[in-house]
């Protein structure tokens, strides 16, 4: 069998590293040490080896190192490296052994014995060391020759250093420098240097190249020969290059493949960027190694030449590797330490391949200095994989470009090139010229990126230089794609020169090629007619770019016309000509200028394009009769022309593009921007931005947003776009925070954050950037409408005033519009044609168009206007639509009508609309109320400086089927002065039938003082329909803000919109009876309820005082109609009553109705509620509240013929009205009674009474005084069965504070009693301060939760609301179906904890939630995160932790995070995350560094993370319980004090847990439930409660606790029965130990612990100080016991023996160990123990534990404590042999059964086992479906089992067939090994194929080991821990507290120690502290709890990290912490819990 199959391999593995530094004068190093490991499967990372804290490597020493890392299988070979830091970096290594830890017999020897030094031995620093299983027999190194040949040539030679990498098939040689002679590759010279290097099998390629360094370091390098010595082979490696920064193409590395055949060079785009903190640059020279997947392949060290690495500031590099990498695995990043200031600081690198067009982000955040930190000067960064984007593929192509050999040839311009295929068009591409490019009768040679072009046609090139000494005659060009060889010629042989030939500088070459047909050279001819308009020439600059079917022209400049000298002149047409490669078909004409000069303005008639040579007749006119002019018609000067007849709109569809400059320093430019997009279906051509729709006077300002619109082709989806400034002006750099593209056509809206410099000095210096789309969204579909409105050709037909239109279709109709253009507009024309106004307009699709309706506002001078018609052209469909009119619009002419209704004329004869629209809505009635929605409005001003406005505001609300129209916010509910910073104003709006909510527009009129105004967002509740929609704005309505605008449309964010039943209408009609003094003032309100106690919430009918005036008078009859939560089909009871204000409060009531819409429209119900009685404090019984039932019903049915049946019922079964008699027990204690006002409600199954005040007591006429008893009567309609009541007090009066003993209530009718214990305080002081509680009846065992907990509770109602977090967005109906679904299975707890950053606006208010991700799309819902109440934020630098419950998805992939805000202003930059899953055991740890926000960032409210961007921490496995805590029926039992508990298991025991009190937990006669996360150490032994006996409630009556472990039901029981108090009881104690019972077995026996313990006899052995121990055995520990009654009063003296006896304990079983202390008191406190002796005497054992030890301050070692190891343990000898118990379990699923046999190897930690067959006869079938089978096996003892290989193999005898299906399924194998009692679990679920190959099988991890407890107990020895405790180098890190620690290992704990020395100033800023402490070997430590006693003055305290060295072994854990322990930082905490990271 080989070692591993890969198969089953596990992706990481822990190694451990042991490396001996020899024995030789000066052989230790200071250096940082790493080590790589090379293994079969792949190669790990560079691995740090100790930090600067350790003292390593010292001379003669041997270090231990665990490093957690790739998997890499069996190690073949390492490299060892040390990075010549430090003083004294020499390193003197004698070997290396390396251990896999999961298979620890796999030892590997690697030896050395040699220096690792720049100046002894052989001057290398890093080694490459062959190892082997066996030491004696190593694999001897592989030698290679390099003979270097330098060429002979002029300055050939160098005396920089040279490096050479050999790479070979297996692997590669790492950079060795050669050197080894002063004067080396000298000009012509051959130098040989011998390598030495494992095997690499066949070479491949070299790396070679120099460091740039000295005088003349460039080298022309001829050629290098390898002779590999070992394979008996030479190579060849042909160079004839310069490697020099000033020759050739500047490079000073170059890969070279064997036989110089031609690399095909993968270029990868790498920017580095230099962080922006102080002395973050560097002069240090750079170095970077890029990773491929595994590590298998890299690219070798490559320099970066010719970066500045300066602070802030981002470097690109080209870099050109002869291998494809990408995507990859990591890189490495470091620098040579050399420079004045060295180190540097990094923040990223990110690495762009074009060939996979994968972009990578490497985030690093580290100094790379010697002096900080960790001291790195070299670094692994590993990608950030949720920062991967997809960007275009390029592949690599080389361009040759030959200048002729003729006079003059040559040019220095740069040159610009364009290539076309038939799949689309390259970017323009500058060539740089270099001093010497393009020379006369030279080639050039350059290597470019083109995305796919499909096969190429043509190539345009050009230079931009107009001045005679610029020509260039230019030969040919080639083109060569590097992958496959395809070639293509582009042949010229032309001059480009303003003086030769045609006087061109730009040149169209067709393709010559295998793949192509040669396409023609033709000429266009361009004529180009001028209107004839006043003003209509121009002087600027005119291009044209020709489209066609075969691509395009280009943007040609018109420079010389062939006609007219002066072009562009009024009424001139100016003739060009075009040459290019034939364009087929010409389709469209762009045609613009560039706005220079002073008449730039210009006129353009038409374009005529004709091909030179074909007829007139062919000529294509495109016209176009518009203005180019930035203050006429639209302001765009550019144009696209589409041919006469077709229609512009059809072709062109337009793109607003939103342009936000950043709001820091510097941000605003001066520069022209461009911008290009890249679409599905074709790109645009560049276009400026030069004039804007928002019209801000000055574009591109800080913080300013600019829109513009581009009319273009259709590109279809947009895939990214380039946005770039041509830098001039004075202040060209521009800082561009996002770009937003709204195409209305497509209904769609980009967002491109970019949110960078454009700048020549900042950042990478671009001006020009791609960026990518980070989320597109659906926005309302638009169609483009053209209108034209043609004024009559009457005398003064033409108005003034604005015109506004409003269009209607089938399918609605769009907003009114105001017509205008910057020309003047609707003048009647100064010849006899008619004024044609084009308009361009978008809306919503109308379908076919019915009307239109036109009007002016009458404004200014003359507004008469004689309208003619109107014509829209809809570009949907391709229809005109005329409108004639044909009269005034004026108020002196016609009829007088500003306003007139236009129909379609082909429609003309239709009767006209009536227009039905102005209905009267005098009263709404019910129908009508049932129609129509109430809209509450709540509009939010934000806080900001002068955010509040005076202006008019109004409203326009959208729905599906229409809008409200205009309405104006004018009164406000809640404020008299609207609209003022910070304030929420309240506005009802009704409207009919709009259907559901689609958008709002608000805006206001920018009247008054400061009308510019801060809308923070608009909520809309809309109760009919159970919706609240949140429309988030977050910006300026201000004309001189933000873009600008006024008026804006807000859309409803969809993570905040809640939904909730809808209410219905109810008509309620009040009867007031006709008697003297009836009505009443006060407020009158009711509340409804239906069947099952469900209610509405309490209703005023009245408003305000003018109405409560206005109604119930005497005998009136008033009609309410309210909207209320629907209760269902019957009304159940109703409750009425009034507040008794005002002035005649009492009121007789007569009767109430109540009328409802039956479904569906089918008529009405109306339900009679009689009461006649008195609602009056002086009349009846003095109450003002009545429950009424129904007497009866009036239905009104609309029947199938159209009439109204009536029909009458009386109502049989209503509820009875009950009387409740309730006696209230005041308590019989100090100050128990109360004088303030008590309130009450009673709860039932069938509803509640509303809250009663308890007003007059029968009993006595002083209330609520102390031991007495009060009796109220209260009435009430049937409740059913009372389960709980809610009873609080005003607090008014003197002294309110009240002890309430009990409540009984007795329901007169049924006499049932119902008894509610309470025996707590209402009171503002004591106990928890609370004066309202709610009780349930003695009992009760249903749900506690209360309603009222739920995020809306209406006041005493039952009504549970749900919000929309169950995701019931409109947008993810879809997903929520699936959510649900996914929810219904087990769900369990994630512990999130988010950290926000500390930067400016990190903070936010926004609601965030988490959703988790596991394989194949399994998902939870999304889980929101809730701050809990008080807190309003997550502030900047906080750390805030939620626990939430959600579906368990598996194994976790990703985790998305995100929040519900919407605004610009909800900004959130998010450190840090963690999740932690306990039932599985692990902790992710994200470090994010992220904004999630809409302008910031990339403009992203989510983000995916993805979990390999995590560190994963394992945290132990815990298990869910229920724990049930019963406490007893008696009286006061009920507690306020903290109960903590600890459960002790067979594998182990808890953490003390507190268990939380939650208001009313822990009360008299109550069971408690609660869900909690324990570890896994099942099956249960014990508990320890505690209590921590303080608050006014200290005792508590324990009754049992009740454990059911929710994975395995087993139910564990413990019973107590007695009082946990001080003074109670008969144990006057606090904690107590209970025994668990299982199947009414107990777990734990009782015993009587005798303790012996003998001082020794030497002098000053006794002690006075105070002495505890524990006792820890099989069981758990015995608690702190405190040795107090000896049987000698003067206890610990010298040579004295002490006896404590222990009665009724719990015994412990076998014991392992004690932890013995004292308290340091007294004079003479040190002691010195000879031994403790332990006697359990129900198992009559006695067990020994020897100290001989001092515990003294000033003695020994220092310490006051001591573990001591059981000495009875040491007896056991284990025997080489042991026997294995072997348990299998067949899956139960039907093809898992086998019939034959099953071999099974263990991999054990000391060696590995023989096969065990585990035979499967025929008689005794084993392995069937879910069966469990059970085998024995001795063998010698192979120690801990780490993993099992399990095969199949045939029984003997049978005939092994191939089928394909035979497996043997198996669940899970447990292997128990029998002499010590250690079970190992393997979890398998895996198909073990039948095979008669042996080595056919399949490995599993050991899932699970338990230890058992004798082994436990032998490896009790005890160690010294080295503790090294690192404080963190940032401000105010320091701290004087005193310091503890407690470590957890896999056997036990240490208990708190105090990190204490003497003398020493500790935990200082930046220092480094070491710890001794002596203890029992921990076994491997898996985590640490740190803490500090928060004392001295400035406590807080930055703890870096803690490392912990175990001296026995060598074996060095770390704790990584990196925070805060402080009480005003972070979370707020002075502990932390530290888990190792290998």
């Amino acid at each position: 069998m080989h070692l591993l199959s890969s198969q089953s391999f596990p992706s990481f593995a822990v190694y451990e590293v042991v490396t001996v530094t020899g024995d030789v004068r000066g052989a230790g190093t200071d250096a940082n040490v790493f080590v790589t490991l090379f293994g079969e499967f792949g190669i790990t990372p560079k691995v740090h080896l100790a930090s600067k804290s350790r003292t390593a490597f010292e001379k003669n020493k041997t270090d231990v190192f665990r490093i957690k890392t790739n998997n890499v299988g069996p190690i073949k070979k390492i490299r060892i490296e040390h990075d010549n830091t430090g003083l004294n970096a020499s390193w003197f290594l004698d070997r290396v052994v390396v251990t896999d830890m999961n298979r620890p017999h796999l030892r590997f020897y690697f030896p050395c014995n040699n220096w690792l030094s720049k100046e002894e031995g052989d001057g290398l620093f890093v080694r490459d060391l062959l190892g082997s299983l066996n030491p004696m027999d190593v694999p001897k190194p592989n030698k290679y020759i390099v003979s270097v040949f330098t060429a002979d040539v002029k300055g050939s030679g160098t005396d920089a250093d040279v490096f050479l990498n050999i790479f070979g098939e297996n692997g590669d040689t790492g950079e060795r420098r050669l050197d080894n002679d002063k004067n080396n590759f000298e000009r012509g010279t051959e130098d040989k240097f011998t390598i030495e290097a494992p095997n690499l099998g066949r070479l491949r390629k070299i790396t070679i190249g120099h460091n740039n360094k000295g005088s003349s370091a460039g080298w022309f390098l001829d050629k290098v020969i390898i002779d590999d010595l070992g394979n008996k082979a030479v190579y060849e490696f042909p160079v004839n290059r310069w490697f020099a920064v000033d020759e050739d193409d500047g490079k000073i590395q170059r890969d070279i493949l064997v036989g110089g055949s031609q690399a095909t060079g993968i270029v990868y785009n790498v920017s580095v960027v230099t962080g922006n903190v102080r002395g973050a640059g560097t002069n240090s020279k750079v170095h970077i190694i890029l990773h491929g997947s595994k590590g298998l392949k890299n690219s070798g060290k490559i320099f970066l030449e010719g970066g500045q690495f300066e602070r802030g500031l981002t470097d690109i590099f080209n870099v050109e590797i002869a291998a494809l990498l990408s995507p990859l695995s990591r890189v490495t990043i470091g620098h040579d330490n050399c420079g004045v200031s060295s180190g540097w600081y990094c923040e990223k690198v990110v690495v762009y391949c074009p060939f996979t067009g994968i972009e990578q982000t490497f985030p690093c955040d580290k100094w790379l200095d010697e002096d900080e930190g960790d001291g790195l000067i070299e670094r692994e960064l590993y990608e950030m994989v949720s920062l991967r984007q997809k960007r275009q593929k390029k592949h690599p192509w080389s361009l040759w470009i030959w200048t002729s050999d003729i006079k003059n040839a040559g040019t220095d311009a740069n040159i610009l090139l364009q290539i076309y295929g038939d799949k689309g068009k390259s970017d323009e591409m500058r060539l740089d010229n270099n001093s010497d490019n393009f020379e006369t009768g030279q080639t050039d040679k350059f290597t470019i990126e083109l995305p796919d072009l499909g096969n190429l046609f043509k190539l345009r090139i050009w230079h931009e230089k107009r001045h005679p000494f610029a020509g260039w005659h230019l030969n040919k060009i080639t083109l060569v794609k590097t992958l496959t060889k395809e070639k293509y010629n582009f042949l010229c042989g032309r001059w480009l020169d303003i003086n030769e030939d045609d006087n061109e500088i730009l040149r169209e070459l067709p393709a010559q090629g295998d793949l192509v047909k040669q396409p023609l050279i033709v000429k266009y001819r361009v004529t180009i007619c001028t209107g004839n308009k006043n003003g209509s020439g121009t002087d600027a600059n005119v291009f044209i770019c020709l489209l066609g079917d075969m691509g395009d022209t280009g943007e040609r400049v018109l420079y010389a016309s062939k006609n007219n000298v002066n072009k562009f002149e009024k009424g001139n047409a100016d003739e060009f000509l075009i040459e290019a490669v034939s364009l087929k078909q010409v389709r469209r004409v762009r045609i613009g200028h560039d706005g220079r000069g002073g008449g730039c303005g210009w006129f353009l008639d038409k374009v005529v394009v004709r091909e030179e040579g074909q007829p007139e007749t062919q000529a294509i006119e495109f016209p176009c009769y518009r203005w180019l002019d930035r203050n006429e018609d639209d302001g765009q000067i550019v144009r696209e022309l589409v041919p006469s007849g077709d229609a512009q709109m059809l072709k062109n569809i337009s793109y607003h593009i939103l342009v936000k400059t950043g709001n820091i320093r510097g941000a605003s430019s001066d520069s022209k921007v461009f911008v290009k997009l890249y679409g599905e279906n074709g790109d645009t051509s560049k276009q400026f931005l030069v004039v804007s729709d928002n019209d801000l006077r000055n574009y591109f300002e800080r913080g300013r947003v600019d829109a513009f619109t581009i009319e273009t082709l259709d590109i279809g989806k947009i895939n990214r776009m380039l946005i770039g400034h041509t830098n001039e002006g004075l202040r060209a750099g521009w800082f561009l925070d996002s770009v937003q593209i709204k195409v209305p056509v497509h209904g769609m809206q980009y967002m491109f954050p970019c949110h960078r410099w454009l700048c020549k000095d900042e950042a990478d210096g671009k001006v020009e950037v791609e960026i990518y789309p980070s989320e597109i969204l659906d926005i309302e579909k638009l169609t483009n409408f053209e209108v034209t409105v043609i004024t009559g050709n009457v005398r003064s037909a033409g108005t003034d005033a604005n015109v506004f239109i409003q269009i209607y279709g089938e399918n609605g109709k769009t907003e009114l519009i105001n017509l205008r253009s910057r020309s003047d507009n609707f003048e009647r024309g100064s010849t006899d044609v008619f004024k044609e106004d084009i308009f361009s307009i978008t809306a919503i699709d109308l379908g076919k168009l019915k009307k239109l309706r036109i009007r002016h506002d009458n404004a200014q001078g003359n507004a008469a206007w004689f309208l003619d018609r109107v014509e829209i052209f809809d570009s949907k469909d391709d229809t005109t639509y005329f409108f004639p009119c044909e009269r005034w619009l004026a108020i002196d002419e016609d009829d007088g009508q500003i306003a007139r209704e236009l129909v379609p004329v082909d429609e003309a004869f239709l009767k006209k609309n009536s227009d039905s629209d102005e209905q009267s809505r005098a009263t709404l009635g019910l129908e009508q109320k049932a129609q129509s929605t109430t809209y509450t409005l709540k509009v939010k001003t934000g806080d900001k400086k002068h955010a509040g406005t005076d202006a008019n505001v109004f409203a326009v609300l959208y729905g599906e089927n229409d809008d409200t129209g205009v309405i104006n916010l004018k009164a406000s509910k809640t404020h008299k002065n609207k609209f003022e910073r910070g304030q929420i104003d309240e506005f009802t709006v009704e409207a009919v039938d709009i259907g559901s909510l689609k958008k709002i527009r608000i805006g206001h009129d920018n009247k008054g003082g400061s009308p510019g105004w801060f809308l923070d967002w608009v909520d809309i509740d809309a109760p009919s329909l159970g919706q609240r929609l949140r429309f988030p704005c977050g910006r300026w309505l201000d004309k001189t803000e933000d873009d600008g605008a006024i008026i804006r449309d807000l859309f409803p964010a969809e993570l905040q919109t809640e939904e909730y039943t809808p209410f219905v209408p109810y008509e309620i009609t009040v009867y007031t009876s006709d008697i003297y003094n009836a009505g009443t003032d006060s407020d009158v309100f009711v509340v409804l309820y239906g069947r099952d106690g469900i209610c509405t919430h309490q209703k005023s009918l009245c408003v305000n005082k003018r109405e409560r005036r206005m109604y119930f008078e005497r005998g009136a009859v008033d009609m309410f109609i309210v909207e209320l939560e629907d209760v269902g089909d019957v009304i159940e009871k109703i409750r009425i009553g009034h507040n008794g204000k005002g002035i005649n409060s009492g009121w007789h009531l007569d009767r109430v109705e109540i009328r409802r819409l039956l479904p569906k429209g089918k008529g009405s119900e109306t339900v009679i509620f009689p009461c006649e009685r008195w609602l009056a404090k002086s009349e009846d019984d003095g109450q003002t509240v009545r429950e009424l039932v129904p007497s009866e019903i009036i239905q009104e049915k609309l029947m199938r013929d159209g009439t109204l049946k009536r029909t009458e019922s009386t109502v049989e079964d209503a509820l009875e009205t009950h009387t409740y008699k309730v006696s209230v027990y005041t308590g019989d204690v100090y100050g128990a009674g109360t004088d303030a006002n008590v309130f009450l409600i009673i709860f039932g199954d069938l509803g509640d009474t509303g809250e009663r005040k308890l007003s007059k007591s029968e009993t006595n006429t002083n209330k609520f005084e102390r031991g007495q008893v009060d009796k109220f009567t209260i009435e009430a309609v049937d409740l059913g069965q009372v389960f709980k009541i809610k009873i609080r007090h005003d607090n008014t009066m003197m002294n309110a504070d009240w002890y309430l003993e009990k409540v009984e209530i007795l329901d007169v009718d049924t006499e049932e009693t119902y008894l509610f214990q309470c025996e707590r305080w209402l009171s503002k002081h004591k106990e928890d301060k609370k004066i309202e509680r709610t009780f349930y009846v003695k009992g009760y065992d249903g749900d506690r939760t209360s309603y009222t907990s739920s995020k809306k509770s209406f006041k005493g109602s039952s009504l549970s609301l749900k919000s929309l977090d169950s995701n019931m967005n409109k947008k993810d109906k879809r997903k929520s179906i699936i959510d649900d679904s996914m929810e219904d299975g087990p769900t369990i707890p994630y512990h999130i904890s988010i950290t926000t950053g500390t930067e400016r606006d990190a903070d936010t208010t926004s609601r965030p939630y988490i959703i988790i991700i596991g394989p194949h799309q399994a998902r939870t819902a999304r889980l929101w995160l809730n701050l809990p109440e008080g807190k309003k934020k997550f502030a900047q630098g906080s750390i805030e932790k939620f626990q939430v419950n959600g579906a368990d998805v598996g194994e976790i992939k990703k985790i998305e995070l995100g929040h519900d805000g919407a605004t610009p202003e909800s900004c959130w930059l998010v450190e840090e995350l963690t999740v932690s899953v306990p039932t599985k055991g692990v902790m992710y740890v994200f470090p994010c560094k992220c904004w999630l926000a809409k302008d910031r960032g990339d403009g992203l409210t989510a983000r995916v993370f993805s979990v390999l961007d995590a560190d994963n921490i394992n945290i132990g496995h815990k298990v869910l319980y229920e724990v049930t805590v019963v406490t007893g029926d008696i009286q006061n039992a009920g507690t306020d004090a903290n109960i903590f508990i600890t459960v002790f298991g067979t594998s182990g025991s808890t953490e003390e847990i507190i268990l939380p009190k939650n208001e009313d937990r822990f009360e008299r006669g109550q069971e408690d439930n609660f869900t909690m996360e324990i570890d896994d150490i099942a099956p249960l032994k014990k508990m320890r409660v505690r209590t921590e006996g303080k608050g006014s409630r200290p005792d508590w009556f324990l009754e049992k606790i009740i454990m059911r472990n929710l994975s395995d039901q087993e139910v564990s029981i413990f019973t107590y029965n007695d009082w946990l108090s001080k003074t109670r009881g008969t144990k006057r104690t606090v904690f107590c130990e209970l025994a668990a019972v299982i199947d009414e077995e107990e777990m734990v026996e009782k015993t009587t612990y005798t303790i012996l313990v003998k001082t020794s006899d030497i002098s000053g052995a006794g002690t006075d100080a105070n002495v505890f121990i524990i006792v820890f055995g099989e069981n758990g520990d015995t608690g702190t016991i405190a040795l107090k009654e000896s049987n000698n009063t003067n206890k610990f003296e010298r040579d004295q023996m002490d006896v404590f006896r222990f009665s009724d304990m719990l015994s412990l079983g076998d014991l392992s160990k004690v932890r013995v202390w004292h308290d340091n008191k007294g004079v003479g406190a040190g002691w010195h123990l000879e031994f403790i002796e332990v006697k359990d005497e129900t198992l009559d054992k006695t067990f020994r534990f020897q100290c001989d030890r001092w515990l003294a301050k000033d003695e020994d070692d220092g310490q006051v404590i001591r573990e001591l190891a059981c000495a009875n343990n040491d007896i056991l000898d284990l025997h080489d042999r042991t026997s294995y118990e072997i348990v299998t379990v067949t899956s139960d699923r039907e093809d898992a059964e086998t019939k034959d046999n099953v071999i099974i190897v263990f991999e054990g930690k000391k060696c590995r086992s023989k096969e065990f067959v585990l035979e499967n006869s025929s008689k005794k079938k084993k392995f069937l479906r879910g069966a469990t089978d059970k085998f024995e096996f001795s063998s010698k003892n192979v120690g801990d089992i780490a993993t099992i290989c399990v095969g199949h193999c045939p029984k003997e005898g049978r005939k092994f067939t191939s089928k394909n299906d035979a497996y043997w399924h198996v669940q899970e194998i447990i292997i128990t090994e029998q002499e010590l009692g250690n079970k190992y679990v393997f979890r398998c679920n895996g198909k073990v194929p039948l095979s008669s190959k042996r080595d056919d099988f399949l490995t599993f991890e050991c899932t699970k080991a338990v230890e058992s407890f004798a082994s436990k107990a032998r490896s009790l020895v005890p160690v010294r821990y080295e503790i090294i405790v690192i404080t963190g180098d940032v401000k105010g890190a320091g701290t004087d507290a005193n310091v503890s620690i407690t470590i957890h290992g896999s056997n036990g704990d240490s208990g708190k120690r105090a990190l204490k020395q003497k003398f020493r100033n500790l935990f200082e800023r930046g220092q480094t502290d070491r710890f001794q402490i002596e203890m029992l070997d921990l076994g491997e430590l898996n985590k640490l709890k740190i803490e500090h006693d928060n004392s001295s003055l400035s406590p807080g305290w930055f703890l870096d990290r803690v490392e912990i060295t175990n001296t026995a072994t060598g074996v060095t854990t770390i704790f990584l912490c990196g925070k805060w322990l402080d009480k005003n930082k972070g979370d707020g905490l002075i502990w932390r819990e530290l888990y190792p990271k290998y």
